[in-house]
């Protein structure tokens, strides 16, 4: 099966505005550039997966993709999140992808064995989903055959993803790790990210000092 991650990447300079009350510019830029080459280094080792495409209007995103050796997509400058991702499907459709996996470019734990228990439960006209910690948005999107269903990302797409699948027929497998499950947008999201990461074992993540008690 040919498997493409597509990894959409938001301007890293302007990356987790949500947390700048609490983190410095210098510090969310550093954590959103950490994130993503982590996010896209996972991508390029696992044995499941063909090759990766970046989706990003930000030079220094694309810079660093095709340094770790992804093809890459230049983002409009008009564009928004969902309109991308099918700008990048699309692309992939003519590349003869059998299968595409929209992953974001902020999860900080996420490892090999996610992406292989996903491939593990796609089958043949299917959806592998996973959601975040408030079971609200979706954090991995495996679409088999690529355009099985609308991306329709924001607040409330992963019920929105799994009501797109179940009305056109298309199987649903719900995808479930503490991995994927945890993003950093939020303070909250920042605190279990410092927790985790003082147990040791993740020297590709910056160690950060909020400016405010984030607990």
């Amino acid at each position: 099966m040919s498997l493409w991650a597509i990894i959409p990447v938001k301007p890293l300079i302007l990356a987790k505005s949500r947390l700048a009350h609490v983190l410095l510019p210098e510090e969310r830029y550093l954590l959103a550039q950490a994130m993503f080459r982590h996010v896209l280094s996972v991508v390029m080792t696992a044995e499941t997966i063909t090759g990766a495409l970046v989706i990003s209007r930000d030079t220094k995103a694309l810079s660093i993709a095709r340094e770790l050796g992804a093809k890459t997509l230049q983002e409009s400058a008009d564009s928004s999140l969902n309109p991308a991702l099918l700008r990048a499907t699309m692309v992939l459709q003519a590349w003869r992808a059998d299968a595409v996996l929209v992953l974001p470019a902020d999860l900080p734990f996420i490892n090999g064995e996610d992406i292989d228990q996903m491939v593990d439960l796609s089958t043949e006209s299917s959806i592998v989903i996973a959601t975040d910690s408030e079971e609200d948005g979706t954090n991995a999107l495996l679409a088999r055959p690529p355009g099985a269903i609308m991306y329709t990302y924001g607040a409330g797409s992963y019920a929105r993803h799994i009501e797109a699948a179940e009305q056109r027929g298309i199987a649903v497998r719900r995808y479930d790790s503490p991995r994927t499950k945890l993003d950093i947008d939020v303070p909250a999201d920042l605190h279990s990210y410092q927790r985790i990461i003082a147990r040791g074992g993740y020297d590709y993540l910056p160690a950060l000092n909020p400016i405010q008690d984030i607990r």
